[in-house]
């Protein structure tokens, strides 16, 4: 895959212009096909882009909002992504937007997989936009070293467009978008800060074993656009 890179010198102008990027994308999804989808990824490092993103001046109603992975835990739970969506981008005009959220009440992440997969691979397809993020470990999504089912989730040929992973450095259990759901996307970006993030993705570029830093995985996914990787220390 092709990759551009973006540095900035701050955290807070890599979320503005990460922002702007986005929602320039998701508003010429909205003007061409009549609405857009966004995935984006949780943990603490999207919360600054999300506060920013939040404030884009496009028609958010028309904007359908996911996660690119989900601990299964129920919103309540201060993991949980989609609570982290909520009170941090689903906010000021993009309140319009809807939320997909993953986590079934009653149900395991095993037993939620064949209707999440089915529901959410009737969504619109490409994406428009897909924000990842990076962990130390290598891991992308929920696509964790180690994980039970980390061969078929990065599997291109792949047909579910959800699975259930549980993972050593994962925690809870989890969901995950597979990758051909993600690799498709119009805009694809992967959102990293800090130097120990970006000497984890130089390692990753090196070459090895995807099982080793699966984030390998979208790094090497067959696209006809770069890969935009923005980066701020």
């Amino acid at each position: 895959m092709k990759l551009k890179r973006h540095t900035y010198e701050t955290r807070e102008a890599l979320a503005e212009a990460l922002a702007a990027g986005v929602a320039a994308v998701l508003g010429g999804g909205i003007a061409t096909q009549g609405s857009a989808v966004l995935a984006v990824s949780g943990g603490s490092t999207p919360k600054l882009l999300f506060r920013h993103l939040s404030e884009a001046d496009i028609d958010w109603s028309r904007v359908t909002v996911l996660l690119v992975d989900e601990r299964w835990v129920p919103e309540s739970s201060d993991r949980s992504n989609a609570r982290l969506v909520r009170e941090n981008l689903l906010r000021g005009r993009a309140a319009a937007a809807h939320l997909e959220p993953f986590y079934i009440e009653g149900l395991d992440a095993l037993e939620a997989v064949p209707d999440l997969s089915k529901h959410f691979g009737g969504l619109p397809r490409p994406f428009d936009a897909v924000i990842l993020g990076m962990g130390t470990d290598g891991h992308t999504a929920s696509f964790f070293p180690g994980g039970d089912k980390l061969t078929e989730a990065i599997d291109m040929g792949c047909p579910h467009a959800v699975l259930a992973m549980r993972a050593p450095g994962a925690g809870e259990p989890r969901v995950t978008l597979t990758l051909p759901r993600l690799a498709d996307a119009r805009f694809l970006a992967l959102h990293i800060e800090g130097e120990d993030k970006r000497a984890v993705l130089e390692q990753a570029l090196a070459g090895g074993p995807v099982e080793e830093m699966p984030v390998r995985a979208v790094l090497a996914a067959p696209r006809e656009e770069p890969l935009q990787v923005f980066w701020a220390p």
